[in-house]
């Protein structure tokens, strides 16, 4: 392997995914639409015959690649060099490929398709996940947890709670992407300009027939609606848009790794671990959570390319760009295709993940003292107690306990308690103040709730997407 070779296609990205954003794909569309286009113009009345259209027909997907690369260098110019090609192939139809479009009518329409099919398949990972999370967070709806906030402990609650958390944001991500998809307009046959002079033209000034026009290519593409004005190219916010989408799922994706490489290492959580996996080439007992590293490190890439489509939206002259296509020829197809990984990686963790109970417990009975100090505090006020009293005596305690743990001993504030006659508690009645489940609040119901009044209805609008599961091979 002498060349470079883009890891999001080597190692990364799925073989779905790759597909979309192909050569293959994507002038094989070029080819749909010349022919429903041809076909469009026939049926508004233009002098097409059904030979040509079916020559076209006969060579859609038998593209001659070395014919159009040969020409391209001749003429620089992508398209010319496929119509070309295309010509080669279908003389009797080579008069009317392309009659009355400009580039845009491929290079931009083909984009939009692309940015459909690419959301298709990112929709398909999204809703998997979704299931996934959901069985996990219900699985593990009441068992208790430390809370964290700056990651210092803090109010207990659920290991389902925490998963629902995670599973709201890709809610959130799921919803932007529908409404990106069904909002996804066609450029449809503009012209140079966008104003349809060319077809203005050809129909003799017939301006219902030019919006016919319009409307029917986008049908045979299977568009619902097509954009009313356009310069040369469809709005370049259409390209911010979606990559914002993409962006958000990284943010969101990110999120849940950097919890999980946390939990990791506190050892309550972990990614999944094979049997021979190796965590360092030095340090033979390391169980690195490589693959929440990689989402993490993906998740920048991504969340950074959508700032590229911004400034290109942002720098649009008139009614064409200027440079057109060069950096958005990499930035669309590899932020589809980087989101794509970090689903497929994802879905990976959340179908093995491994939570350790007896941990969690260790780490909660070693912290619920203090907070159980509320509580304590409440029922002994009850019994008679002075609260002035009773609270500056637990501060004490506890500034004194806190001190015994940083110095490696044992938590002793609940004994402490216990032997203060005034507190008038034995170590019985404080044991049950002590159960975890009396500090998670309404997680458990919350995640109940959360589940049956959000994300239920989506699972179920979506029973048709085929379960997916995402293998990792490195």
């Amino acid at each position: 392997m002498k060349e470079y070779r883009n890891p999001l296609i080597e190692r990364y990205a799925s073989k779905e995914m790759s597909y979309i954003f192909s050569p293959e794909l994507k002038f094989r569309t070029w080819r749909r639409l010349w022919i429903a286009l041809a076909k469009a113009e026939k049926k508004l009345g233009i002098n097409i015959t059904d030979e040509q259209i079916e020559e076209l027909e006969s060579k859609k997907d038998d593209i001659n690649f070395e014919t159009a690369w040969e020409r391209e260098k001749e003429v620089r110019h992508d398209v010319v060099a496929h119509i070309y090609a295309y010509g080669e192939q279908c003389p009797k139809a080579r008069p009317i490929i392309h009659l009355g479009a400009t580039s845009a009518f491929v290079g931009d329409n083909t984009e939009l398709i692309q940015l459909r099919e690419g959301m298709k398949r990112v929709k398909s990972l999204l809703v998997n996940l979704i299931r996934k999370l959901a069985s996990f967070a219900r699985e593990h709806a009441s068992l208790p947890t430390l809370g964290f906030t700056h990651f210092q402990p803090a109010q207990p609650t659920t290991v389902g709670k925490r998963a629902s958390l995670w599973l709201q944001d890709i809610i959130f991500d799921y919803r932007n992407l529908e409404r990106q998809l069904q909002g996804l307009p066609f450029r449809g046959a503009k012209g140079a300009t966008g104003t349809q002079a060319s077809f203005v033209r050809i129909f003799d000034g017939d301006e219902e027939k030019v919006n016919r026009l319009d409307e029917l290519v986008a049908e045979e593409m299977g568009f619902a609606s097509v954009l009313p004005v356009t310069g040369q190219t469809y709005p370049r916010k259409i390209d911010c848009q979606v990559l914002d989408v993409l962006s958000g799922i990284a943010q969101s994706a990110s999120k849940f790794a950097t919890d999980m490489r946390l939990l990791s290492n506190l050892r309550e959580m972990e990614e999944p671990f094979e049997e021979k996996q190796v965590g360092s080439s030095s340090m033979a007992y390391k169980r690195n959570p490589m693959r929440c590293e990689r989402m993490t490190s993906l998740s920048r890439y991504l969340i950074h390319l959508s700032h590229v489509a911004q400034s290109t939206a942002a720098t649009q002259w008139l009614e064409r760009p200027h440079p057109p296509y060069d950096a958005r020829r990499m930035v669309i197809p590899e932020g589809f295709l980087t989101c794509d990984a970090i689903l497929r990686i994802y879905l990976n963790v959340v179908s093995g993940m491994r939570v350790y109970p007896e941990m969690i417990g260790k780490r909660l009975a070693t912290e619920l003292p203090f907070m159980a100090t509320e509580n304590i505090l409440m029922e002994a006020v009850k019994r008679g107690g002075d609260r002035q009293l009773l609270h500056e005596k637990i501060r004490e305690y506890a500034r004194q306990a806190a001190e015994e743990v940083r110095q490696g001993g044992e938590n002793r504030l609940l004994e402490m308690i216990v032997a203060d006659e005034s507190f008038g508690m034995t170590a019985e009645e404080v044991s049950k103040i002590l159960a975890p489940s009396q500090f998670v609040g309404r997680a458990p119901q919350q995640v109940e709730q959360f589940l049956k009044d959000v994300v239920d209805p989506i699972v179920e609008e979506n029973r048709g997407i085929t379960e997916y599961t995402a293998d990792m091979e490195v």
